[in-house]
């Protein structure tokens, strides 16, 4: 099974990583309120990063890599990935 690892801009302008095997149904689950506590009291706006052919193994390692980064670090990563696609 195919896992992505995300990363999404909030409506308070933090980001929010994590990891799905369906980035379309996560993104409308986080929406819904239905996705994870963070999400309360914040809305989704987008999803700004996008990883995929991770096993869950890997998916969990870079999430974890992804979220020990600051605010500034993965807003370069962005700025990075889209200059380069």
């Amino acid at each position: 099974m195919q896992w992505y690892v995300y990363i999404i801009r909030c409506s308070d302008a933090s980001f929010y990583t994590g990891i799905t095997t369906d980035m379309d149904r996560r993104f409308q689950q986080h929406a819904e309120g239905r996705g994870a506590k963070y999400f309360r009291g914040r809305q989704p706006v987008e999803v700004v990063y996008l990883e995929k052919d991770h096993s869950r193994s890997s998916a969990s390692i870079r999430e974890a890599e992804l979220k020990a980064m600051t605010h500034v670090e993965k807003s370069r990563l962005f700025l990075f990935d889209w200059q380069h696609t």
